[in-house]
Formats: C-alpha cells, structure tokens, sequence
C-alpha cells in the first residue's frame, strides 16, 4: 500500500509561480504528491504532520560549492577572525600548530583575506617562516585561487628566482626578483602534486560530518565544482551516502587536469544519470580569478594601477576541447567567469553552440559573474546560457571590493535585478569554502544581501540592485535546481522531490535585518526528517 505522509497547518512557500503559497501538502514515495488550501485537502489516510503555521520553503540548493575540499578545510588553519586578525596571530597559529606534529609533516590553512588582517597585506614566505621553517606550510586564500607558502614548501617545489610562470598564473616576486611565496591562479597548482591526499577513509569521515551542518542549514542538494587536482570525489560521496550522507550530488571536473590526455578521461562515464543521488554532471573551466585577489580579467584596471586588469587563465586549445568533450557527452560546460572580459569571452564563445543538452538542462553556466556586460547579459538570456552567482561575496568580502575596485565599482558588482530583468537563467550560491566567512556554507547571509545590497559591516553594494525575499528564496531553490540541471527539484510541487526546510520564523516578514539570524527547525530530504534542531 502507498504510503502518504500528511503535512497541514503551514505557511508553505513552493517556489513555483503557478501556485506561491499553500497550507497542506501529501507527500508521496518521496515526491510531492498534492499542494493546496486546507479546505481542499483530499480525504486519504497517512501520517500526520502539524506544521503549526511554520514557515515552510524547499530545501536549498547550492549550486556551486566545493563540498569535499570544505570538509577537508574544516579541519585545518582557519585565517579568519576571531581567532586570527592579523599576520602575528597567524604566525603563533603556524608555530602551535608545528608543535604539536611530526618534522616535516605538511602544516596547511585557509581563508585569509589581506584587508582583514591587521597589516592589511598578504603574508608571504618570511612571515611563514616565522612560524616554521623546517617544515613546508601552504595557505589558500580564501577564493582558493591564490597560495601562501613559506621556503620549505618553494624548495620542495623546485621554485626558485629561475623558475617561469606557468601558462595562466603568477609567481609573486620581490624588487630582487625571489619568490614571495605567493603563487596567483595556475601557479599555486604547482604544490598541488606534492600536498599529502588526504586518506579516502577520513575524507568519508569528514564529509559525512560536513553533511549534518548542511543539513542543518536546509541544504538538500549541492554542486560539486572539482578540485584543484585529478582526483575523484564520486567514490567519497557514495561511500559517505551509505553511511548516510543525504544530499544529492551533481560532480564537475576541472578540465585543466584532464586536457591533455582525453581519450583516457573517463570519469563521465556511466555515472550521468540524474535520477541518482550522486551523478556526473560535467566538465569546468577555470576562466580568470577573483576580485578579491585582483586576478579577475576586468575591463578597467583594479583602483591604484593602470594597467592591473587581472588576467585571463585559460587558453584558446583548452576552451575548444572542453566544447567538444561535452557536445559529444552531452554533459554540462561550466565556466568559472568573474571580471567582465572573461564572461564576454565564455559568452561569446559559448553563444556560437547549438545547446547539447537535453531538454532542461543549460548546456552552459557561467560561474560568479561579477560584472557582466549588457552584451554579455543579452547573449546569455537568448541562448539560455545560466548563471550562477554568489551574493555572500560581496556580503563578507566587502573591503576588499573597496580596496580593489572603490566604492561605485563595487555598487555594480553581482548586479542581480539586471539580471532578471533580462530574464536570464540566475542561481544562488555560496561556492564554499572560496569566501571570507567563517560558516562559508550558510545560505542566509547570501539571501541577507540580495534583499538589502548591504555588506555584513554596512556598505552599501547598489541598493537598485535588491531584490525581494521572494524572488531571493526563488533563486536559491527553484533557479539554482535550474541553472545546474536538478530536474525535479528546487519546488514544492506535484511530482517533484519532497525536499524542504522548516524555519524558525516566517523569512518573508522579518525584518531583513534579522535574515541571516534565522535558523532551520527541520529539513526534510525526499521526504523523511533528516534533522531536528535540538530545541534552545
């Protein structure tokens, strides 16, 4: 026998146009099998659930986030306030932390910004040295585009006054010539085969522990957008979903690690299926950096320089490869894109495709879109090009946008009304653990910011551009299930996955000032209760 579970007495936002808000829904083998007003809640037994007049809104979806790498970078050196503020603190944390390892044993961190240190600059291999020398040390900077590394990590690496940059990246270098230890974009990868992998089984481990905080956060499905290596995440994810991982996974791969040898990539194959939990969803290119670390390709120079327009990354040979690994797969082209030559480019290149993929699925998503052209925004919304962008950047990365770009610049960053406005396909995201926050995954800051424009310390980010809480929940739900291809998903809707999450208030009257101190009571995923938050 079918078997109904009942949910009445809510204040149920669906995220779907045709039908906003509702009282009652019937949940069914996972889907949802009716939504309506109370008084026209069909007669028929199941479980009952009082909803209590809650607020109710489907679950998030991420749709770009870097899941495994977060999980690892949890159990690392945090470079965050309040516990590191400036490059002395970070210096003690490097040395306590050498202190209680083994010699020669990597010492790693993450999340530093340099407008939030006291000394307002990057640290570089001195400072690092400080802290240890006889071991090698690597920080990722916060967008994960940039690596800090002290002497012993650049001899490890054989990097040395003689040593060239790498296509698409940067050795930072002093007025003498010798590397800082600052290694920008294609250049940090130069660690990266010599970063111990963390082993499968404590990878497991700590996703499994990464999943109940997002579930706690009511995120019911997220993107995996690759790493910064060849290694594979899909066996994580399927064992951590025996053990009880919920969340649904569509996985990326980075195309630069694969480029070179394609006739033996063959981590697509078999695994595309989007009816499973975790599926292969496609490829990505890296395009250009970050505002924050002023290697984003824009069209005007970054503040105090000019000529600093950040650089583009990736080459013309690797863009026509990864075009046609996915037209012949049929799979997704993601393209990490933020200063406004970059998106032109991968626009540009992208608008000269027929779509590959099937019916439901943009062929292409442009990533972060910082500053995108009107050009750029016309050509994405008649191609159905999708975009996915992430409103905590400019929320927690706020003086650094003002270091980098000045105060108007920054009121035209993540121009999320004019977007919509030309009715382009548009998801929200956190791309967790690329930003300076320390709960980088939490999704209502980025809601926070969408509504007011304002950033965590009060700048204002171009309050034309707000949007309302509505629209905003939309975009983290329905339009994030959009841009990356969750069919069935992002709505409370018949047929659709029962995926949702119970607040502790009704978002859609606070105060937008309180957005981000509301807190998820129970997230549901196909479904079954997935967490309770313990009662305060």
């Amino acid at each position: 026998m079918t078997k109904n579970h009942i949910f009445i007495n809510g204040k149920i936002f669906t995220s779907d146009d045709e039908n906003l808000w509702t009282e009652a829904m019937i949940v069914r083998d996972g889907r949802i099998f009716w939504t309506g007003r109370m008084e026209n809640l069909p007669d028929c037994e199941g479980t009952v659930t009082d909803l209590e007049g809650k607020c109710i809104i489907p679950g998030f979806v991420d749709a770009h986030m870097h899941p495994v790498m977060l999980a690892d970078f949890r159990k690392k050196i945090t470079v965050m306030p309040p516990d590191i503020c400036s490059i002395s603190d970070l210096t003690e944390a490097i040395r306590e932390h050498r202190a209680q390892q083994e010699p020669g044993e990597w010492i790693q961190g993450w999340g530093y910004d340099e407008q939030a240190l006291a000394e307002k600059r990057s640290p570089n291999r001195y400072d690092l040295d400080k802290g240890c020398s006889d071991a090698p040390v690597s920080l990722m900077r916060t967008c994960a585009h940039i690596r800090c590394v002290n002497s012993k990590a650049l001899e490890l690496a054989g990097i040395d006054r003689n040593t060239p940059d790498p296509p698409g990246g940067e050795i930072d270098r002093d007025e003498n010539g010798e590397p800082t230890g600052v290694l920008k974009e294609n250049a940090r990868n130069l660690l990266a085969p010599l970063l111990p992998p963390e082993p499968k089984e404590k990878q497991v481990e700590n996703l499994l522990e990464l999943g109940e905080l997002l579930t706690s956060q009511g995120i019911t499905a997220i993107c995996d957008m690759g790493n910064l290596d060849e290694s594979d995440n899909i066996p994580i994810y399927e064992e951590a979903a025996k053990r009880g991982f919920h969340q649904r996974v569509g996985v990326y791969y980075m195309w630069d690690f694969f480029a070179d040898h394609p006739e033996s990539f063959d981590k697509l194959d078999g695994r595309m299926d989007r009816e499973n939990q975790i599926f292969a969803a496609g490829l990505k290119l890296i395009g250009d950096g970050s505002v924050s670390g002023q290697t984003a390709w824009m069209d005007r120079p970054y503040l105090g320089s000019d000529s600093n327009f950040g650089f583009p990354v990736c080459s013309e040979e690797l863009i026509e490869s990864a075009v046609k690994y996915c037209k012949e797969h049929r799979c997704q082209l993601s393209m990490h894109a933020m200063g406004t030559r970059t998106i032109d480019r991968m626009i540009g290149r992208a608008e000269k495709e027929i779509p590959w993929t099937e019916e439901g699925i943009p062929y292409v998503r442009i990533e972060h879109v910082t500053a995108p052209s009107e050009e750029s925004l016309k050509k994405a919304a008649d191609h159905g090009i999708a975009f996915v962008t992430q409103p905590i950047f400019p929320y927690a990365e706020s003086a650094s946008y003002l270091n980098n770009l000045g105060a108007e610049r920054l009121k035209e960053c993540y121009p999320i009304k004019k977007i919509l406005d030309q009715n382009v396909i548009l998801g929200f995201s956190t791309d967790a653990p690329a930003t300076f926050w320390a709960v980088p995954s939490d999704p209502f800051p980025g809601l926070k910011l969408a509504v007011t424009r304002r950033a965590a310390d009060g700048t204002d980010c171009g309050t034309d551009q707000a949007i309302d809480i509505e629209t905003a929940v939309k975009l983290y739900t329905k339009g994030a299930a959009e841009a990356a291809g969750f069919i069935g998903s992002g709505m409370l809707k018949k047929g659709y996955r029962a995926d949702f999450a119970v607040l502790s208030e009704n978002i859609f009257e606070t105060d937008p000032e309180r957005i981000d101190q509301i807190k998820v009571r129970q997230t549901y995923i196909g479904g079954e209760c997935v967490y309770r938050r313990q009662e305060e």
